[in-house]
């Protein structure tokens, strides 16, 4: 056979190929993938309808399948429902798409303060571009979670122990926005972060304890003077008023006695106005 007529011979195979598969990117496959394929199909012919079970397949509404024909990725991903592969040819990879969420193991991390703390974290993702997730990174899943380790201690390696107590809010979204940065390029999409727990040495919880006591006492003892304070006064003006009217003087050891009377006491011990002890004396001295 001539070499121009063995040339169009080939070009007219692998036209009809393409319209075969429907698809213009087995031209990539060369005359060895194109013979595979033609293979596979003349297998499949052969054994009809049996080869039914090897061919068609099924991936579910929150999964996507990555399909490689002979090593390429044959167009995007294919789902959910029902696709077709062509045996000893095409392989897939299914990818699930749903929020997957994990802990980050607790990290012995040194704050800025020079405090180690213990903290751990719960991250939540998803894919969201099946092809990238196989395509440019080994192990997505995994990947985001060494990641997210790292992410957080070098995070709060920046905190004081003081913020991390009390601004994790803040610490989590600046976590999404740095794990984000990092795993756009492999398809995947943080939602979201959490700090979960914040475990101090027990040393230092004591000495918080202990500086907790004390400030609390302190503040104690500040109100009790201060309502010491506002008593005394309040009896220096009762005093200054009962003293412009002996009357109101003897009225008030009425109201005692009425008080003491009313607790059902054995002995009652009454109150000598001090006008009379002074009387007394006199009359003593006089005589």
């Amino acid at each position: 056979m001539p070499p121009r007529r063995r040339s169009s011979s080939r070009q007219k195979i692998a036209a009809a190929i393409v319209r075969w598969t429907g698809s213009h990117e087995d031209y990539s496959l060369g005359l060895c993938g194109y013979i595979l394929l033609i293979l596979s199909y003349a297998l499949i012919c052969l054994t009809f309808p049996f080869s039914l079970t090897v061919c068609l397949k099924v991936v579910q509404e929150y999964e996507r399948a990555v399909m490689f024909r002979l090593g390429r990725i044959l167009g995007g991903a294919k789902g959910p429902g029902l696709f077709i592969i062509v045996p000893c040819v095409d392989a897939y990879t299914k990818v699930d798409l749903r929020t997957v969420t994990f802990d980050v193991p607790p990290q012995e991390i040194l704050t800025k303060d020079s405090v180690t703390v213990a903290v751990d974290a719960v991250v939540y993702f998803r894919v969201f571009d099946p092809v990238i997730s196989i395509t440019n990174v080994e192990d997505a899943p995994k990947s985001t979670q060494l990641l997210a380790a790292t992410s957080l201690r070098n995070v709060l390696g920046t905190k004081s122990l003081q913020e991390i107590l009390s601004d994790r809010e803040s610490i989590a979204q600046t976590m999404q926005a740095a794990l984000d940065e990092g795993t756009e390029c492999w398809g995947v999409r943080v939602e979201r972060v959490e700090v979960k727990d914040v475990r101090l040495p027990v040393q230092l919880q004591r000495a918080m304890a202990a500086e907790a006591e004390a400030a609390r006492e302190a503040r104690a003892k500040v109100i009790a003077a201060e309502g010491e304070q506002k008593a005394s006064r309040a009896l220096k003006d009762a005093a200054d008023v009962i003293m412009q009217s002996p009357t109101a003087l003897q009225l008030r050891y009425l109201q005692t006695l009425t008080t003491i009377a009313s607790e059902k006491n054995s002995t009652i011990v009454f109150p000598i106005p001090v006008e009379l002890m002074q009387a007394a004396i006199g009359k003593f001295r006089s005589s």
